[in-house]
């Protein structure tokens, strides 16, 4: 399979200065379908019942850019809605997808795009490698998409990193993952081996000196779309996507308001990046820039500072434990996270056993990223 690398094809001018001409459409942001809030409660053994999701639009950001994402209360690690969200922009040009749901739901979501384009699609960005995000790329690159992702998003589908085991008591509560890594997902089985049709074929790579300057803009069904490579943060693969005239962001997951911030350390991410993502945001958006995760409510930019500082106030109290020998179960059993409980939508056990341990992890010896990968302890 041939693929190519992409330069950065957009001048430095454009890339970090919000635009003063963006005006979202009248009536938009319009949300059709909102996420569920829970509680959320599913036995053990429960496995996801993929004939019964079924892959909606579910927001319109303006008359031909809309959101599909999957059904509520029936996917474990996504309770809110099934999945990660994906997009569509479409138009006598094609259809440009921005990631492409999960494996057993793909003519699902082809099917949802059909309900309001019959337009080839033409063009696929990945945001990170997470199986809820790619796990329809073979599907959708057989219908003609062309898949253009990080470099690093491709190696790690490429080869993926060995896992350790699960923090301790991981395995406690109602099975509700509120994550999207590749482990996570409770009833989902492995999938099958990989097919190189899934592979994004046109790569670009971030780097600091070019940060937040778009690797790749098209010119697109009346919109101008940017695929920004970020730092690693969610995954060492991140990319951002903005639709300029729309004046939206996909910010993919290193950002998340149902459960606690959930940085794939073994695919190169890390809580610090996730702060620095934060900060890139505050200078890409204006304030009216909606921003969309792949998981939770839509956002604006200013909506991003409490998780910063949340961010920031559990990984110093983790530290400063660790710096007096407190083991990992220690400061999991210091619950530290009692000042934000009540207030996060998906507040489970796993979510929060999973944070405080990618803190602990962080703070001391924490490994350094390698081909997009990081090799983390195994207990």
């Amino acid at each position: 399979m041939k693929r190519f690398a992409v330069p950065i094809l957009v001048a430095a001018a454009v890339a970090l200065v919000p635009v003063s001409v963006r005006v979202q459409e009248p009536g938009y942001p319009m949300t059709l379908i909102p996420i569920a809030k829970g509680p959320f409660n599913f036995p053990p053994g429960y496995q996801i019942p993929w004939d019964k999701i079924e892959i909606r639009v579910t927001e319109k950001m303006s008359p031909n850019l809309f959101v599909l994402h999957g059904s509520q209360g029936l996917d474990p690690a996504h309770p809110d809605a099934s999945g990660g969200r994906a997009m569509a922009l479409f138009g006598a040009d094609g259809v440009l997808m921005v990631d492409t749901e999960n494996r057993q739901v793909a003519e699902k979501t082809l099917a949802a795009i059909r309900t309001f384009s019959n337009g080839p699609i033409k063009v696929l960005v990945n945001t990170h490698i997470h199986p809820d995000h790619t796990g329809a790329n073979a599907f959708f690159a057989k219908q003609g998409a062309l898949i253009y992702a990080q470099e690093n998003l491709r190696n790690e589908m490429v080869r993926p990193p060995s896992r350790g085991n699960p923090p301790p008591a991981a395995g406690r509560g109602n099975g509700q993952g509120a994550g999207g890594g590749r482990a996570a997902g409770a009833g989902a089985p492995a999938g099958p081996a990989l097919d190189m049709a899934a592979v994004p074929m046109a790569t670009y790579n971030y780097s600091k000196a070019t940060e937040g300057q778009p690797a790749v803009t098209f010119s697109m069904n009346g919109e101008t779309v940017d695929f920004i490579p970020m730092m690693p943060s969610h995954t060492a693969g991140d990319t951002i996507v903005r639709f300029r005239k729309a004046n939206v962001i996909y910010i993919e997951d290193f950002y998340r308001n149902f459960g606690y911030p959930f940085a794939d350390q073994g695919n190169g991410g890390s809580l610090q990046g996730m702060l620095d993502a934060v900060n890139l945001i505050q200078k890409l958006a204006d304030d009216k820039t909606t921003l969309i995760p792949g998981h939770g409510t839509l956002v604006k930019k200013q909506d991003l500072l409490p998780y910063a500082a949340m961010i920031k106030d559990v990984m110093s109290k983790v530290k400063t434990l660790r710096d007096q020998g407190k083991s990992l179960q220690d400061v999991l059993a210091a619950n530290l996270l009692a000042p934000y409980e009540g207030k996060t939508m998906g507040d489970t056990q796993q979510s929060k056993d999973r944070f405080i341990t990618e803190a602990y992890d962080e703070v001391k010896d924490f490994p350094p990223v390698v081909d997009g990968k990081r090799t983390m302890p195994r207990r």
